[in-house]
Formats: C-alpha cells, structure tokens, sequence
C-alpha cells in the first residue's frame, strides 16, 4: 500500500470519526433541548454536551493536519527561496511534531493524577477516560504530520507554476 492510499484511508477514517461525533453531539443537544421545552432535565446533559465539543475539536485538529488544513503562513514561505522554502517547512514539522510530542506526553501523564476522579453528573465515567482524548489526538496529529510530510515536502521542492498574464 503507497502512502498516498494510507494517507486517504486515514483521512476517511478521521471523517468518519468527526461526523460520527458530530452526529452524537446533535442528538444530544436536540433530547436535551426536547426535555427542557417539556419541563424536564437530563442533569448529564451538559457535561455531556461539553465533552463531545472538546473531543470534536480535538480529533477534528487531527482531521485538519492530515488535509493540510490548519492556519499557516503560506504567503511568507511562498516568496522564499526554494532552500529556504525547504528548511522553513522541516523547522515548522519540528516544532510541530515536537509540540504534540510534549502535549501527548503531558496528557497521558493527567491521566494518571485523575485516575481516581469521575464525572459529577455520571459517576460511573473516570474522568481520565474523557481526557484521553489529548495524549490520543496528539498521536493522531503526529501521525497525520508524518504521513502528509513526504508530499508536502515534495511539493515544496516543486518549482512554481507559471502563470500566464494578460499583457499589456
């Protein structure tokens, strides 16, 4: 299997992760909303509510690396020279992998001091379980960076298209 096809399943994967968690935080927030036009409450609701958004940002920040997608500066580097433009792009993976690297690690060490907490409004739900998704996405993230970085750096080594313009 080539890179290009590990990268596309990975980033299939990733969606179907990202809507599935967007389909289960609009059906939450739609019963919890059904409960409370007729009366009622699901003290879960919230908290539910807020650990669905932060596991959608996260795994979908790892949907977003494996496109490519995240904010950059891509004007700046597209007026480098090509070495320059090459050196630019491997301290950003540096930086980046070396972030996620020092996130993950200090995300898996939380789990460890909330080994013993739960959730207020479901008690049966350690607190690490729902926090796992920061030393996980980061791995996630890493591995989306390391398999997009052949391409990405291939491309920057690519001379520029030219474009034609209307002359004058």
């Amino acid at each position: 299997m080539t890179l290009d096809r590990v990268r596309a399943a990975y980033e299939v994967a990733l969606e179907w992760l990202v809507i599935a968690l967007m389909g289960i935080l609009f059906f939450e927030v739609t019963i919890g909303v059904v409960f409370r036009t007729f009366g009622g409450s699901l003290i879960w609701y919230d908290e539910v509510a807020s650990i669905l958004l932060a596991w959608l940002t996260f795994y979908g920040s790892a949907l977003a690396s494996v496109k490519r997608a995240h904010i950059g500066c891509p004007e700046l580097v597209a007026f480098l020279p090509p070495k320059l433009k090459f050196a630019a792009r491997i301290v950003a993976e540096i930086f980046t992998i070396g972030f996620f690297l020092l996130l993950g690690w200090a995300g898996y060490e939380v789990l460890g001091v909330l080994a013993t907490d739960h959730l207020v409004s479901l008690p049966s739900i350690p607190v690490s379980a729902v926090q796992s998704v920061i030393p996980v996405s980061a791995v996630l993230i890493i591995a989306a960076e390391l398999i997009t970085l052949p391409r990405m750096l291939a491309n920057t080594l690519k001379p520029p298209a030219v474009t034609g313009g209307a002359s004058h």
